[in-house]
């Protein structure tokens, strides 16, 4: 292949296509922020005249990023035994772990979009049209209020639309297992007796060179160690807003209509995570019952001011996409939700959010950061991989050049 390849997207960027995409085709590759912006890149690319000095500005600027990434991720780690000995330190002797409501599974088939509709974090939505502001202030916005305003207006008349005639159905699954840390990793059992594992989560733990005090942080660390004896518990979900999406869109493109299609797929993105916002707070108050006197508005919990977390798999603080084989099992999440892992773990319909509940009060959301050789050697051991697979799915965190490695 020769044909000019453009990269775009609200999950790509301009590092990650330079360093794991570009160096792998040998046509020209550029990371185009939207698609309004492809217009320009593909003028210089078919232009005879400029399309080599185009093309070869990218690629050294390509070349660049890399240069920098590799310098700024060498030798920065601390060593994989010294950061476990930096642990978050947990009075475990001072808590008692709450135990859900049941354990096991519930799945919500056809779940009212009325009841999502105010949970809506606007914000991202704004963003994910290149318009900067924090909602509702970005209504009144001196530079972009006004193109704000519209947008808002022709969401809210699609949103009607979509909760009064039922354009979408918004599926999801809950589960809550009983749970214990060892070492990096929180084993799941079948039952209360502990007796018999049914799968095993693998974390991964920041590896940044801190001040004293300052710990690095590993999911696992907020479940309590099987040497505690604590019966601790863990919770897992799966949700989607997409179900029925793609024959609406198939309409709107067929009628050339591609701001609605594009609207319709936005306003699924947000009730997808709503319903992921919903659930958690039901978590709360109702089925684990952690926090039954919560009192909290949209606002405080958009800024997360409730106790507990949800992480998911291929975020900052477990950046590991193949987890995400694991949770689909335990949950069932294919049969309950019709939700499809991909063979590169992506949720299908895309309108879809999945992840772990933990219910400890200083649980808290962080990023995993670089990870260094010693890391990926012993989370290859524990996940019963080779490293080179591991280095495949992690190289977005890798702390080193894989490829220069084996070279070397």
């Amino acid at each position: 292949f020769d044909i000019p390849l453009l990269i775009g997207g609200a999950t790509t960027s301009k590092v990650h296509t330079a360093v794991k995409i570009e160096p792998c085709y040998r046509a020209p590759v550029v990371h185009v922020l939207d698609a309004s912006r492809a217009v320009g890149v593909c003028s210089s690319l078919l232009s005879d005249s400029d399309r080599g000095r185009f093309a070869d500005g990218v690629k050294a600027e390509y070349e660049t990023i890399r240069l920098g990434r590799a310098k700024a991720g060498t030798g920065k780690g601390r060593p994989l035994a010294e950061a476990r000995a930096a642990r978050m330190p947990v009075a475990w002797d001072a808590y008692a772990p709450p135990r859900p409501g049941f354990l096991g599974l519930r799945d919500f088939q056809e779940y009212p979009l009325d009841d999502l509709v105010g949970k809506i974090d606007w914000t991202p939505f704004f963003r994910s049209w290149e318009l900067a502001g924090t909602f509702p202030g970005i209504l009144d916005d001196a530079v972009v209020g006004e193109a704000a305003r519209g947008l808002y207006g022709d969401a809210e008349a699609m949103l009607n639309r979509i909760v009064g005639e039922k354009w979408l159905t918004a599926k999801g699954v809950i589960g809550f297992w009983p749970a214990n840390a060892v070492e990096d990793d929180v084993e799941l059992y079948a039952d209360d007796d502990r007796r018999q594992a049914i799968a095993t989560l693998h974390f991964l733990r920041q590896q940044i060179a801190k001040e004293p005090g300052r710990p690095d942080h590993c999911l696992a660390d907020f479940v309590a160690p099987k040497s505690t004896g604590l019966r601790d518990y863990v919770g897992g979900f799966a949700v989607t807003a997409g179900i029925g999406i793609d024959a609406i869109v198939a309409d709107f493109e067929k009628r050339h209509d591609d701001y609605s299609a594009i609207l319709l797929k936005a306003l699924a993105d947000r009730l997808a995570e709503a319903f992921a916002e919903r659930l958690h707070e039901r978590v709360r108050k109702e089925f684990w019952g952690y926090a039954r006197d919560e009192a909290l508005d949209n606002d405080a919990l958009i800024r997360e001011k409730y106790r507990g977390i949800r992480p998911a798999p291929g975020y900052p603080a477990c950046p590991d996409h193949t987890e995400k084989a694991t949770l689909f099992r335990l949950l069932d999440a294919t049969a309950r939700t019709s939700l499809i892992l991909t063979e590169s773990f992506a949720m299908t319909p895309t309108a879809a959010v999945a992840g772990y509940y933990f219910a400890h009060p200083d649980a808290r959301y962080f990023g995993v950061g670089r990870v260094e050789r010693d890391q990926v050697e012993d989370y290859a051991a524990r996940k019963g991989m080779t490293v080179a697979e591991v280095e495949r799915w992690l190289r977005p965190v890798l702390g080193y050049d894989p490829t220069r490695l084996r070279a070397a």
